[in-house]
C-alpha cells in the first residue's frame, strides 16, 4: 500500500510539520515510497522557504535542526533522483546562508553531519557550488563552533579530486589558496588544525603556508584552549604534516611570541604542553629526533621554552642522552662563539656583539627554563639535574670563568651551580639527589673533575646552610673516605663543609674524629690535609666568635623545629686548646706538616689577637730544641736536616719557624693595648690568671727578642762554615754538597725573615741607631749573596729561589679552591711588602749618600768610599728585585679569604714608583755616573750587573701593571708612576691631546704610554736592547683596553719605527712588528703583514742573485732579523687560520639556517650572513697574499716545514668555504658574490700556481742535502716529505669543490688555474737516490714503485711506505676528480651522492678516465687541459 493510494489524485502543499510528521512516519515504515510532491520540482521553493522561516524564530536552533533533518532523511530514501539530488543541493546552500542567524550548538552540528554523509550524491558543479557558499561565511567566523560547516570541506575535496580531472585539481587548490588569503579568527585557526589532518593531498608549500597563518593567529587563541591546540598540532605533525615546522612554530610562539600574556597562567599551561609534548613524543619518536635536530640545525634558535621541551623530551629514554647533548652543545658553542669573537679584530663590532648577546641568551634560557620547573613541569626534575651535573663535570680546571667577567656572561661553572642551586632551594624533592649525586661524583671522579663539584657542595652549604643541616648524615659519610682522598680534595670536602659546622656540634665533632684517625696515617699528603684542617677548624672558630653575629636569618630558608636545638649548640669552648695535643703531634711530623702548623698560627694571631701570647708559649718547648738559652749562643740548624733516602732532606723549617714568631712578636706591638684575652685559657693542663697570663707574655716575648737578635748578631760576618761549624762525619762528596745546599736554603730563609722583622721595626726605632740597623741590613744582604754563591746557586737562574716559600716541594695541584687550605701552592714570602719598600729607600739613600761622596772630599778617599758604596748599591738593589719580582708573582698564588694576604702582600701599588725610579736611574745613558774603573773587565761587569737588575725592574713593572691591568687600581697605580721624575729635576711635560680625554683610565693610559713608553721604547731600540720585549708587552697589556681609535695610533706609531729603525737584534724586530700589528685595527694588520712579507722576499729570495742585505722601504727587514720576522708572520698566519676554522663553522651554521627558512626574521639574519662572508673573505685574500710571497722566499729547515702546515690548513679551510657554497638537494643555487670570485681567482693566480715550482726546488734542495748521509737532515726530510702528499691532496679536494660549484652555477671559477701534472706527487724528474747503507735500501724500494705506478719519472729517494700509501690514495681520489668532473648525471644527484660515487669510482671505472673531457675552458695564459 502507497501513499498515493490513500490520497486523492490532486497533491496539496505539504507544510513543514507536515514532512517532519512524513519523516517520523517514514522512519517507521520504511518500505513506503516517498510523495509525488516531494519529487516534484516545484516544491522545492516553498520547502526551502519553511526552513527561512524557521530561522527567523527566536530561538530557531531547535525548529531549524528538526525541519532540516526531516528533509534530509527522506531526501536520503532515494537520493540518486535527479529531483532529490536538486533539492539537497539547494537545500545545503539555503542552510549555508541562514547558518549565521542560528546558534552553532549540537543541534547544527548533528545537522551537518548529515549533510556530509548524502554530498556524495550531489553533481560536480553542486558540489563547487556548496564549496563557494560555504567561503563565502568565512569572514563571520569568530568561535570554532562557527566553523561548523567547514567540516564539510574535506569530503567536498575529496569527491573533487576523485574526478581525476586537471580542473576539479586545480579548482581544489584555488580553494585552499582562497582560504589561506584570507584572514583568519581565532576559531577558524582551531577549525583549520583540526582539519588540516584531512588534507593530506596539499603539497608541501600549502602545508607550510597554512601552519604559517596557525602561528600568527595562535596569538589571539585563549589561553585555556591553547593546550589542546598544541595537542591537535602534535597530532598532526604525526602524521607527516610538516614536523619540522610544526616544533618549530611551537617552540617559537611559547619561546617569545607568548610573553603578552599573563605569566603566571601561561607558566601553567606551558607546564601541561610539555606534558603533552613527552606524551607525543612517547607515541611518535620521530618528534623527538625532529625537536633535537631543530637545536642541531640552528643553536640560535633557541629560547626557555626550547630548553623546557629539550628537558621534557630527555625524560623519554629513547632521548635522554641525545636532548641533554644537544643543550650541552649548544651552550659550549655560545660561549666558544662569544669567547673567540670578543678578541677577533677582523669581526665586525656588530657580530661581536650578537655573539654576546646569544651567549646571554643562552644563559637567560637555561636560568628561566630551570625556574619555570615549579610550574607543574616535576617531571623535568631528573632532566636537569642531570643536565646541571653534565655541565659541572664539563668544566676544564683553570678555564672555569674564561668566559665570565665584566661582559656579564657567567661562564659554565657559575651558571651550573646556579642551575642546581635554584633547584635544590624550590623543591624539596630534589635535594637528597643532588646531594647523593654530589656524593657519588667526589668520590668517583678524579681530581680535577671533583672540583666543581665540591664548590657546588660549598655553595649550597653557604647559602642554604639550615635546610642542609638535614643532610648532615651525607656529609659524615663523605667524611669517612678522608683518609682515602687525594689531599687537596679531601681540603676542599671539609673547607666545603665548615660553614655548617657552627650550627652542627654534631658535625664538628665527627670531623674531629676524622682528623684525629687520619694523623696516624702512615702517608705523609694525608698528614699534611689533616694538619690543613685542623687549623682551618680553629681558625673557624675563632672567625666565628670574632664576628658573632650569625643569626637564624643568614639563611635563605627557615629551619625545621627539629633544627633549632641543634642550631643553638653553636662551637663550644675554646678548640685551639682541646686540639692542643694533636697540633703538638704535628711538631714532631714532617717539614711540610710544620710549615702549615706555623702559618697557621699566624693566621690565628691575626684572627684573634689576644691569642698570641697562648701561641707563644705553645711554641716555646719547640722553639727551645734549637735555640738553647743556658750556654753560649748556637744556631741549631745542624738538627734541621737529616739523611733519608740517601740524600739530605729538611726536618725543621726553622726559617718557617722564625718566620712565624717574628710575625707573631711584630703583632704583639701593634696590639698591647687590646682587650683582654677570653677569661682564662687553660694552657697545658692549668689555668693563668690575668696577672700570670700578662707576666708570663712578658717573660716569652723577651725570650724570643732576644733570641732574634742574638741570631742577628750572630750570623753577621759570618762564612757557612762558620755558621754550621765543622762536622766530625765522613760522607761522600755528592751527599756533602747536599748538606751544604740544605744548610743555605734553611739559613737564606732566616737571613730573609730577619731582614723583615728589622725593617718592620725599623720605624720605630729613634734617628741614631736607624743608620747601624741600616748597615745591619746591608750586611744581612751581603751575607745572602755569599751564602748564595757557596750553594752554587747564581742570581741569573735561581730568581724564583731568592724568595722560598713555605712548601719545598712544588705542588702538583693548580686548581682553585674556596679557602686558603686548598692550595698548596699559597706559599707565603718571608718578606712582606712593606720591607721590600724599605728595602728600596735603602738603596736609593745609599745611591743618594754616593752621590754626595763624590762630588765632596778628596779623591783617594772618594775612590775608595765609591766602590764600597757602589758594591753596597748593587747587592742591595740586585737582592732586592730579585725578591720584588718573586713576591708579585706569588701574590697571585694566594687567594684573597687568606688571612695572610693583607698582612704580606698589603697594597702591592706602594711597589710602582720604586721600580720606575729604578728603571729611570738604571736606564742606559748618562743619568746615573758609576765613577771611573781602570779595568775594563771590571766595567764591563758592572755594566752587565746594570742590565740585568734594569731587565729585572721592568719584568717587576711589567707583572705589577698585569696585576692591576684589569682592576680599579690600575689608574691610581699609573698615577704615581706617572709622579715619579726621570731625574731630579725633569717634570714630565704635559700631553695635550690625552689630558682633554673624559675617561680616567684611558687618560692615565695615554698618558703614560706616551710620556714614558714610548720615548723609552726608543732610547732601548738604539740601545739594540732585548728589553724593548718587555716594554712591548707593557704596552700591548695596557692597550688592550684602550678604544680602536687609540690603538690605531699606536700601531701608526709602531708600523713607523719599524719601518725606519736599523737594528740587528732580533728580539727588537720581532717585538716591535708584534705591536705594529697588534695594535693596527683590521683588515690594516694583515696589510702590514703582506707589505713585510713582500719585502721578506727582497731580502730572502729564491734568486739570490737578486736578494739584497737590506729592505729599502723597512730598514729593520734585513738577513739578521728575516728569520725571526718570518717566523713571526707564520704565527700570524697560523692565527688568522684558526679565525678562518671558527668563522667557516659559523658561516655553515648561518647557511643551514638560511636553507631551511628556520628564522622569521630573515632580513637580520641575511645581513648577519653578509657581513660575516665579507669579513671572512678579506682576511682570506690577505692570507693569500701573505703566503704568496713565501712561496718566493727561500725558506729553510724548520720554517719550510711550518709553511708546508700552514698551507695544508688553509686550503683546508678554502674547501670548506667553497663546499658551503654548493647548495644542497632541494635548495636553491645562489651565485657567488664577487668578493668569492676574486678569491678564488687571487689563490689560483698567486698561490697554487707558483706553490709546485716551490716544492720542486725544496726537494731538490732536499735531494743535494741527503748526499751527506746526516741521519738528523733524512729525519727532518722525512718529515717535510709527509707533508707534500697532504698539501697535494689539499689543493687537489679545493679544486674538486671548484669544479662542482662551477657546473652549478655555470661559472668557469678555474680559468686560471693549473693543475700539477704529477699524479704520484713526486715532482723532481731526475732524482737520485743516495747509494749505500740505509738508503741504498730505499732505492730498490722506490725503483719498484715507480715501475708499479706505472713508469713515472719522478721519484723520492726518502719516500716511507705511510707516504707510498698516502700517494696511492691520492691518486685514486685524483682520477675519482676526472672522472666526476664530466659526469653530469652523477653531479645532479645532489652533493653527497657525488662524494660516495667519487670514492667508488676511482677504483672501479679506471679505464674511463682517460675518456673524459675537461669541463673547464682554458685561460687564454694557461694551455694545459685539466
Amino acid at each position: 500500500m502507497t501513499v498515493a493510494a490513500e490520497e486523492p489524485s490532486h497533491q496539496k502543499p505539504l507544510t513543514d510539520n507536515d514532512i517532519i510528521r512524513l519523516a517520523q512516519y517514514h522512519h517507521c515504515q520504511t518500505s513506503l515510497s516517498l510523495p509525488p510532491y516531494l519529487l516534484s520540482p516545484t516544491s522545492h521553493d516553498p520547502l526551502l522557504a519553511y526552513l527561512k522561516s524557521r530561522s527567523s524564530l527566536p530561538s530557531p536552533s531547535k525548529p531549524v535542526s528538526e525541519y532540516a533533518i526531516a528533509l534530509l532523511s527522506l531526501i536520503s530514501l532515494s537520493p540518486t533522483t535527479p529531483s532529490l539530488s536538486s533539492l539537497l543541493a539547494s537545500l545545503l546552500i539555503a542552510y549555508t546562508q541562514i547558518f549565521p542567524k542560528i546558534p552553532s550548538d549540537s543541534d547544527s552540528l548533528k545537522t551537518i553531519q548529515l549533510f556530509g554523509t548524502l554530498l556524495r550524491y550531489l553533481h560536480v558543479k553542486e558540489i563547487k557550488s556548496v564549496v563557494d557558499s560555504i567561503l563565502s561565511g568565512v569572514s563571520r567566523v569568530i568561535s570554532v563552533d562557527d566553523a561548523q560547516l567547514f567540516d564539510l570541506l574535506p569530503v567536498c575535496f575529496d569527491l573533487l579530486r576523485r574526478e581525476a580531472k586537471a580542473s576539479e585539481i586545480d579548482y581544489v587548490n584555488s580553494v585552499i589558496d582562497r582560504v589561506l588569503t584570507c584572514e583568519w579568527e581565532k576559531g577558524f585557526v582551531t577549525k583549520m588544525v583540526s582539519l588540516a589532518k584531512e588534507l593530506t593531498f596539499v603539497d608541501k608549500g600549502r602545508k607550510s603556508e597554512l601552519l604559517e597563518k596557525v602561528f600568527l593567529g595562535v596569538k589571539c587563541i585563549d589561553l585555556q584552549d591553547l593546550p589542546s591546540l598544541v595537542y591537535q598540532l602534535l597530532v598532526l605533525a604525526s602524521k607527516g604534516f610538516c614536523k619540522r615546522e610544526v616544533i618549530g612554530g611551537v617552540v617559537c610562539f611559547f619561546g617569545s611570541k607568548a610573553e603578552s600574556r599573563v605569566a603566571s597562567v601561561l607558566r601553567q599551561i606551558e607546564g601541561t604542553v610539555l606534558l603533552h609534548v613527552n606524551f607525543a613524543v612517547k607515541q611518535d619518536p620521530s618528534l623527538g629526533q625532529e625537536v633535537v635536530a631543530l637545536v642541531k640545525s640552528d643553536l640560535r634558535a633557541f629560547n626557555h621554552f626550547t630548553v623546557a621541551v629539550l628537558f621534557s623530551v630527555a625524560r623519554v629514554r629513547k632521548f635522554g642522552e641525545n636532548s641533554l647533548g644537544v643543550l650541552r652543545t649548544a651552550l659550549l658553542s655560545a660561549y666558544n662563539d662569544y669567547r673567540l669573537s670578543k678578541d677577533c679584530k677582523w669581526l665586525p663590532d656588530e657580530l661581536k656583539e650578537e655573539s654576546l648577546l646569544h651567549a646571554k641568551l643562552v644563559e637567560k634560557s637555561l636560568l628561566r627554563a630551570v625556574s619555570e620547573c615549579k610550574y607543574g613541569r616535576e617531571h623535568v626534575f631528573p632532566s636537569v639535574i642531570q643536565f646541571g651535573f653534565m655541565l659541572l663535570e664539563s668544566v676544564e680546571e683553570g678555564r672555569s670563568n674564561e668566559s665570565g667577567g665584566s661582559s656579564g656572561v657567567l661562564g659554565i661553572e657559575k651558571l651550573s651551580i646556579q642551575i642546581l642551586g635554584t633547584l635544590f632551594e624550590v623543591h624539596d624533592m630534589t635535594r637528597n639527589e643532588i646531594i647523593e649525586q654530589c656524593k657519588f661524583r667526589i668520590l668517583s671522579l678524579k681530581c680535577a673533575k671533583s672540583k666543581p663539584i665540591l664548590r657546588l657542595l660549598g655553595y649550597l652549604v653557604q647559602r642554604y646552610s639550615l635546610i642542609m643541616l638535614d643532610y648532615v648524615h651525607h656529609l659524615k659519610e663523605l667524611l669517612d673516605y678522608f683518609t682515602f682522598m687525594e689531599g687537596n680534595i679531601s681540603c676542599f670536602l671539609v673547607s666545603a663543609i665548615i660553614p655548617l659546622i657552627k650550627f652542627s656540634r654534631d658535625l664538628q665533632d665527627y670531623t674531629i674524629l676524622v682528623i684525629r684517625k687520619a694523623m696516624f696515617r702512615r702517608e705523609d699528603t694525608v698528614r699534611v690535609s689533616a694538619t690543613k684542617v685542623i687549623i682551618e677548624l680553629i681558625l673557624a672558630e675563632k672567625q666565628a666568635k670574632k664576628d658573632s653575629s650569625f643569626t637564624l636569618q643568614d639563611s635563605s630558608s627557615q629551619a625545621s623545629s627539629s633544627q633549632h636545638n641543634e642550631v643553638s649548640c653553636t662551637v663550644r669552648g675554646n678548640l685551639f686548646t682541646e686540639l692542643n695535643g694533636l697540633l703538638q703531634r704535628c711538631l714532631y711530623q714532617q717539614a711540610k706538616v710544620k710549615e702549615v702548623v706555623y702559618d697557621g698560627l699566624v693566621k690565628l694571631v691575626l684572627i684573634d689577637p689576644s691569642s698570641g701570647a697562648h701561641v707563644l708559649d705553645f711554641l716555646m718547648p719547640h722553639f727551645l730544641r734549637f735555640f738553647r738559652q743556658d750556654i753560649d749562643f748556637q744556631l741549631g740548624i745542624t738538627s734541621c736536616i737529616k739523611v733519608e733516602g740517601g740524600k739530605f732532606i729538611i726536618e725543621e723549617p726553622l726559617d718557617r719557624l722564625l718566620f712565624c714568631i717574628s710575625w707573631i712578636l711584630l703583632l704583639q706591638q701593634h696590639n698591647n693595648s687590646d682587650r683582654p684575652s677570653d677569661a682564662t685559657w687553660p694552657c697545658f693542663g692549668f689555668a693563668l690568671t690575668q696577672e700570670n697570663e700578662q707576666a708570663g707574655r712578658n717573660v716569652s716575648h723577651e725570650v724570643y727578642s732576644s733570641t732574634l737578635l742574638k741570631v742577628r748578631n750572630f750570623l753577621l760576618g759570618k762564612k757557612l762554615g762558620d755558621i754550621v761549624g765543622l762536622s766530625q762525619d765522613t760522607v761522600s762528596a755528592s751527599l756533602e754538597e747536599d748538606k751544604r745546599t740544605s744548610y743555605c736554603l734553611i739559613i737564606l730563609g732566616i737571613v730573609q725573615v730577619l731582614l723583615n722583622y728589622i725593617i718592620t721595626d725599623l720605624e720605630k726605632q729613634p734617628e741614631g741607631k736607624k743608620g747601624e740597623i741600616e748597615k745591619d741590613i746591608v750586611d744581612l744582604v751581603d751575607l745572602y749573596e755569599s751564602l748564595e754563591k757557596e750553594a752554587g746557586k747564581s742570581k741569573q737562574s735561581n730568581i724564583g729561589k731568592r724568595v722560598r716559600f713555605s712548601s719545598r716541594s712544588k705542588s702538583d695541584d693548580t686548581g682553585v679552591g674556596f679557602v686558603s687550605i686548598n692550595e698548596e701552592r699559597e706559599q707565603v714570602p718571608f718578606l712582606s711588602t712593606s720591607s721590600i719598600y724599605q728595602l728600596f729607600l735603602i738603596a736609593f739613600k745609599l745611591h743618594s749618600s754616593k752621590s754626595a761622596c763624590n762630588l765632596s772630599g778628596s779623591q783617594d778617599d772618594s775612590q775608595s768610599s765609591s766602590a764600597k758604596t757602589e758594591k753596597s748599591i748593587s747587592g742591595v738593589l740586585s737582592f732586592t728585585l730579585h725578591v720584588c719580582i718573586g713576591h708579585i708573582r706569588s701574590s697571585l698564588c694566594m687567594k684573597e679569604e687568606n688571612p695572610l694576604k693583607p698582612l704580606v702582600y698589603g697594597d702591592m701599588i706602594v711597589l710602582g714608583p720604586p721600580l720606575m725610579k729604578v728603571v729611570y736611574l738604571l736606564k742606559p745613558g748618562p743619568l746615573v755616573v758609576t765613577g771611573q774603573t781602570n779595568k775594563e773587565n771590571k766595567g764591563r761587569k758592572v755594566a752587565e750587573g746594570r742590565k740585568q737588575c734594569l731587565h729585572l725592574a721592568l719584568l717587576s713593572l711589567k707583572e705589577l701593571l698585569s696585576i692591576y691591568s684589569s682592576g680599579s687600581g690600575l689608574t691610581g697605580l699609573l698615577e704615581d708612576l706617572l709622579a715619579v721624575p726621570a731625574s731630579d729635576d725633569a717634570i714630565l711635560e704635559e700631553c695635550s691631546e690625552a689630558s682633554k680625554i673624559e675617561d680616567p683610565r684611558v687618560k692615565n693610559i695615554e698618558i703614560f704610554m706616551e710620556k714614558i713608553m714610548k720615548p723609552m721604547i726608543t732610547d732601548l731600540i738604539a740601545q739594540n736592547s732585548n728589553d724593548v720585549e718587555i716594554l712591548c708587552d707593557i704596552v700591548l697589556m695596557l692597550g688592550s683596553t684602550l678604544p680602536d681609535k687609540f690603538k690605531q695610533r699606536h700601531g701608526s706609531w709602531a708600523h713607523e719605527i719599524f719601518r725606519s729603525c736599523e737594528t740587528s737584534n732580533t728580539t727588537v724586530a720581532k717585538s716591535v712588528l708584534k705591536l705594529a700589528i697588534s695594535f693596527t685595527t683590521s683588515p690594516g694588520d694583515l696589510c702590514i703583514a703582506v707589505e713585510v712579507a713582500k719585502e721578506l722576499q727582497n731580502v730572502i729570495g729564491l734568486d739570490k742573485s737578486d736578494t739584497s742585505q737590506v729592505s729599502e722601504s723597512y730598514m729593520i727587514v734585513n738577513q739578521s732579523t728575516s728569520a725571526s720576522i718570518t717566523s713571526c708572520i707564520l704565527q700570524l698566519v697560523d692565527s688568522a687560520i684558526g679565525d678562518m676554522d671558527w668563522g667557516t663553522k659559523k658561516l655553515k651554521n648561518l647557511y643551514v639556517a638560511s636553507q631551511k627558512n628556520i628564522h622569521l626574521n630573515h632580513d637580520d639574519e641575511s645581513t648577519f650572513l653578509i657581513a660575516l662572508e665579507e669579513a671572512l673573505y678579506a682576511m682570506a685574500e690577505s692570507t693569500v697574499r701573505i703566503l704568496s710571497s713565501f712561496v718566493l722566499m727561500n725558506l729553510k729547515d724548520s720554517q719550510a716545514a711550518q709553511f708546508l702546515r700552514l698551507a695544508v690548513k688553509f686550503y683546508k679551510q678554502l674547501a670548506q668555504i667553497v663546499k658551503q657554497r654548493i647548495a644542497p638537494k632541494g635548495c636553491k643555487q645562489t651565485l657567488p658574490s664577487l668578493k668569492f670570485q676574486k678569491l678564488v681567482e687571487l689563490t689560483c693566480k698567486s698561490l697554487t700556481v707558483p706553490l709546485y715550482p716551490f716544492l720542486a726546488e725544496m726537494q731538490k734542495e732536499q735531494q743535494e742535502s741527503v748526499s751527506s748521509n746526516s741521519k738528523g737532515i733524512i729525519n727532518k726530510i722525512r718529515q717535510e716529505n709527509k707533508c707534500i702528499p697532504d698539501l697535494i691532496f689539499q689543493i687537489e679536494d679545493y679544486e674538486r669543490y671548484l669544479i662542482q660549484l662551477s657546473k652549478v652555477t655555470k661559472l668557469n671559477l678555474l680559468r686560471h688555474a693549473k693543475r700539477s701534472t704529477a699524479r704520484d706527487f713526486k715532482i723532481i724528474e731526475d732524482a737520485e737516490a743516495p747509494a749505500g747503507g740505509e738508503d741504498g735500501g730505499n732505492q730498490e724500494e722506490t725503483e719498484t714503485q715507480n715501475n708499479n705506478v706505472g713508469g713515472n719519472e719522478d721519484g723520492l729517494g726518502e719516500e716511507s711506505e705511510d707516504d707510498r700509501e698516502q700517494a696511492s690514495r691520492d691518486l685514486h681520489s685524483d682520477k675519482a676528480i676526472a672522472a666526476e668532473a664530466n659526469d653530469v648525471e652523477e653531479e645532479e644527484k645532489g652533493e653527497e651522492e657525488d662524494e660516495e660515487e667519487e670514492e667508488g669510482s676511482g677504483l672501479s671505472r679506471p679505464k674511463k678516465i682517460a675518456k673524459k673531457s675537461s669541463v673547464v675552458e682554458d685561460s687564454d695564459e694557461d694551455s694545459v687541459t685539466f
